[in-house]
């Protein structure tokens, strides 16, 4: 057996292999799972190039990006924790995973910020708490300082190789205030849908309209689970018990915000919204046919109609 004494086992000085040290010795305390990762990296790979073409289909640039910004950052970790298979002690996978990973779903959650508003917009704006621009102006924003206060965090434990427990409070900062505008966001998203359903005026929600607000609804509360199980993680840092749990990541990481990633394919803005006016333009053209048809054949002059 190795004097573990002559190793360095965290930080960007890390000697150890496997080789050398037992994989209870590494940050994790266990080799990450090639197929899970390998897996998680490929269905985000899938999910980017989905999202590229409903954007591009739907013209809807705002959602596309967010949504591969989100998605390339998934790939990003999950590749990198395919390095720590290799190596459970390299320090550069151990941290570009950790921000990719973390980050990632901030990108998306301002595609569903500024998709509830466009919704509330098409369906009913007058049954709404407050005017929908404020979708954009707050949530959008706080979700914007979320993602600085975990990229700093992360940037501030990898300068510092690891040992500050400042790095950890700022990413556990600005997870924390991802759950927190999840919540509110969750709230109001509800209280809109209780006050639509429940006025009397409001158009009937069609499959489609169905469809789109429960896989929103969805994609919304797994990530919501997630953000609270990374907060939980990272309360006890880099050297915490949850953190030794893979199955657990695996679970409420991976698994959750690929469900979240995928059901927007279905809660995507361009398969509502730009229907829309096709499906209006496409019987506007039919009754039109149907009218013109019809003087046609009784020899009727339209202007000659009363109205």
């Amino acid at each position: 057996m190795n004097d573990t004494r002559n190793f360095v086992m965290f930080g960007p000085k890390a000697n150890c292999t496997l080789d050398l040290c037992t994989i209870e010795m590494s940050v994790y305390g266990y080799r990450p799972s090639l197929a899970a990762n390998i897996t998680f990296a490929a269905l985000f790979t899938i999910a980017t190039i989905v999202h590229a073409y409903l954007g591009l289909r739907w013209k809807t640039p705002w959602f596309m990006w967010c949504m591969i910004l989100s998605c390339t950052h998934e790939v990003v970790g999950y590749v990198a924790r395919i390095l720590l298979w290799v190596n459970p002690w390299s320090f550069g996978a151990f941290i570009t995973q950790i921000i990719t990973i973390t980050q990632a779903p901030v990108f998306y959650c301002a595609a569903i910020y500024a998709t509830l508003g466009q919704s509330i917009e098409h369906y009913g704006p007058s049954l709404a708490r407050f005017p929908t621009k404020y979708f954009a102006w707050v949530f959008v924003p706080m979700d914007i300082v979320s993602l600085i206060l975990q990229g700093t965090g992360g940037g501030l434990s990898a300068s510092s190789s690891g040992a500050s427990q400042v790095g950890v409070d700022v990413a556990m900062a600005g997870l924390i205030l991802q759950v927190i505008m999840l919540v509110a966001f969750s709230v109001l998203f509800a209280d809109y849908m209780i006050r639509y359903l429940g006025h009397k005026k409001s158009r009937t929600l069609g499959s489609r309209d169905k469809l789109f607000f429960a896989f929103l609804a969805i994609a919304v509360l797994a990530t919501l689970a997630r953000c609270i199980f990374r907060a939980d993680e990272l309360k006890e840092g880099y050297q915490g018990e949850l953190i030794k749990h893979e199955d657990l990541f695996i679970a409420l990481e991976g698994v959750l915000i690929v469900v979240a990633v995928f059901c927007l394919f279905v809660a995507h803005p361009g398969l509502v919204f730009n229907l829309a006016p096709k499906v209006y333009h496409s019987v506007a053209t039919v009754a039109n046919v149907s009218e013109t048809a019809y003087y046609s054949k009784t020899g009727q002059s339209e202007s000659t109609v009363p109205h």
